[in-house]
């Protein structure tokens, strides 16, 4: 299918460019969400295509986040951090909540996705992993690494074959990201400037 090919491989290089930290980021995962609407609608599955409007909007916001604060780091670039403990159990509460929430949605209307806990696993992770990436939170490639434990098995299932693949590519660069996210957030703490 065309269109999660195309949607998946403009994900891929929105992906590439938060691992970078580029504005640039945002306006592809715009453009990804807005063509794999089609392919998920396409398949039946209402929570990804919830998912990809939930990422329409955040990638919005994030956009406009990382705009305010482009300044932060000393290079002029995004800078990251790890989350306080409060944010990480804001993030687990709300994921958890929100999991509960939307799969039970789906199970009360079952012509809405033939997964439903997966599917809103999968939905609300993305809305967590999206939002603690506009905040340049490291804990947002944890959450990427938890959503595609569930999502690459789903997309094969689904008849998605690109997009299961891309899931796997996912996969290594949400590593390689995580890893430099992770270096760059304790650098300024070794140096000794204020972090």
């Amino acid at each position: 299918m065309w269109s999660d090919m195309i949607g998946n491989t403009i994900g891929l290089v929105a992906l590439a460019l938060g691992w970078r930290r580029s504005i640039l980021t945002w306006p592809a995962q715009l453009l990804s969400g807005l063509i794999l609407v089609g392919a998920y609608a396409s398949a039946n599955l209402a929570g990804g295509v919830g998912k990809q409007l939930l990422v329409i909007g955040v990638a919005a916001w994030g956009w406009w986040q990382w705009n305010r604060g482009r300044r932060q780091a000393q290079d002029g670039s995004i800078a990251v951090r790890f989350a306080t403990w409060k944010e990480r159990g804001l993030l687990a509460g709300g994921a958890v909540l929100g999991t509960l929430a939307v799969g039970g949605l789906f199970t009360l209307y079952p012509s809405l996705s033939w997964s439903p806990w997966a599917d809103a696993y999968i939905f609300v992770g993305t809305l967590v992993a999206m939002v603690a990436q506009a905040r340049g939170l490291v804990e947002f490639w944890f959450a990427w690494l938890l959503v595609d434990l569930v999502g690459v098995p789903l997309a094969f299932s689904s008849g998605l074959a690109f997009s299961g693949l891309v899931y796997v590519v996912y996969f290594a660069l949400v590593l390689w990201g995580m890893r430099d996210w992770w270096l760059r957030s304790r650098t300024p703490a070794l140096e000794g400037a204020p972090a």
